[in-house]
C-alpha cells in the first residue's frame, strides 16, 4: 500500500528533477544558443533603424518632389491664362484641394471669377424635389428658366440653372441677378460661395475627391456626374479629382464614351504635381482646345499634357 512517505519522496523528486532542469537549461542558453539569440535580436534591431531611416528617406524626397512641383510651375505656367476668366466649382470631397489648384491657375495668370462649393445636401436623393422647386423661385430675368431640362430631376434642373449663371452666355448675366440666384441656394445651406464672384466664366474647373461611402453613395456618384455635366454645355471644362474608389468622378466620367472626348481630367489633385497638372490641362484645354486624360490612375494617357508643357 502507497503511504505518505512514498507522496512526499515523490514529490520532492519531481520538485528536484525540475529545478536540475532550470537550472541546465539557463546553462545552456548562457552558452551557444544565447549567443544565437542575441545575433538575432541585434539583427532586427538594425533593420528596423534601417527601414525607419528609408522611411524617413522616403517621406523627404516625396516632400521634395511636391515642393519641386511648385517651384517649377511659374516655368510651365506664367502668362499661359492671363485675362481667361476661370470658374472653380467644388465637391465635398475636393475642399482639402481647391487653394493649391487656385494657386496654380493664380500663377498661370487665369482670373478667378469665383469659387462656388456644392454641399453634401446638393447631392442628397431625398432632396431632389426642393431643388426642382428651388430652380423655379430662385430664376431671375438674366437667368430664365426657359431652356432648361423639362424633368423631374432637381440637381440636374438646378445645376443648368447655375451654369447659365455662372458662365460666358451670348445674353450677359447681371451681377444682381447672379447674387440673387446664389443667396437661393446658399441661404438652405446647398451652396458656399466665395466672397467675390462675377458671371461670364469661360471654362470652369471642377475639384473633387474620395467619393462618398454611406448608403446612398451610388445616387450622389451619379448626381456628382449630372452636375458637371451641365457646366460643359459649349464650355471648356476639367475635373481635377481621385482614381481611388468606386464611382469617383474621374472614372466615371472615364468611363462614358461621350463624356471622355469633352471632358479633361487629372486623377492626382490630392498632390501638388496633379494641382500643377491640372493648371496644366487648362491650359491645354482653354488654349489649345484639347481634351485629354492625365495622371496616375487607369485611362490616363501621361502624367501632364504634352502640348502644356
Amino acid at each position: 500500500m502507497i503511504n505518505f512517505r512514498y507522496h512526499v519522496v515523490s514529490l520532492t523528486a519531481v520538485f528536484l528533477a525540475l529545478a536540475i532542469g532550470l537550472v541546465v537549461g539557463t546553462a545552456a542558453l548562457n552558452g551557444p544558443v544565447a549567443d544565437t539569440l542575441k545575433d538575432r535580436v541585434d539583427a532586427l534591431s538594425k533593420d528596423n533603424s534601417n527601414y525607419r531611416e528609408q522611411a524617413n528617406q522616403y517621406r523627404e524626397e516625396l516632400n521634395r518632389t511636391q515642393d519641386f512641383a511648385t517651384e517649377v510651375s511659374p516655368a510651365l505656367l506664367n502668362g499661359k491664362l492671363a485675362n481667361r476668366k476661370i470658374l472653380v466649382v467644388v465637391l465635398p470631397s475636393g475642399q482639402d484641394y481647391v487653394d493649391g489648384v487656385t494657386s496654380m491657375l493664380t500663377v498661370a495668370g487665369a482670373r478667378i471669377t469665383g469659387t462656388v462649393t456644392v454641399q453634401d445636401k446638393f447631392f442628397d436623393p431625398a432632396n431632389a424635389f426642393e431643388l426642382l422647386d428651388l430652380a423655379d423661385k430662385a430664376s431671375r430675368p438674366t437667368v430664365p428658366v426657359e431652356g432648361l431640362p423639362l424633368n423631374s430631376d432637381g440637381v440636374e434642373t438646378s445645376s443648368a440653372l447655375l451654369a447659365v449663371a455662372l458662365l460666358q452666355k451670348a445674353q450677359p448675366v447681371s451681377p444682381g441677378d447672379l447674387t440673387a440666384v446664389l443667396a437661393a441656394y446658399a441661404e438652405p445651406g446647398y451652396l458656399n460661395v466665395s466672397d467675390e464672384i462675377a458671371p461670364g466664366a469661360e471654362a470652369t474647373v471642377v475639384v473633387s475627391g474620395l467619393p462618398p461611402v454611406d448608403r446612398d453613395a451610388a445616387k450622389k456618384n451619379q448626381n456628382a456626374v449630372t452636375l458637371t455635366t451641365q457646366f460643359v454645355e459649349d464650355r471648356p471644362l476639367v475635373v481635377g479629382g481621385n482614381g481611388i474608389g468606386d464611382g469617383n468622378l474621374v472614372a466615371e466620367i472615364r468611363a462614358d464614351p461621350t463624356l471622355v472626348k469633352n471632358i479633361s481630367t487629372v486623377d492626382n489633385v490630392s498632390t501638388e504635381q496633379g494641382q500643377l497638372a491640372t493648371a496644366m490641362t487648362v491650359v491645354e484645354r482653354v488654349v489649345a482646345g484639347k481634351v485629354g486624360q492625365y495622371g496616375l490612375s487607369a485611362g490616363a494617357s501621361s502624367q501632364v499634357p504634352k502640348t502644356a508643357a
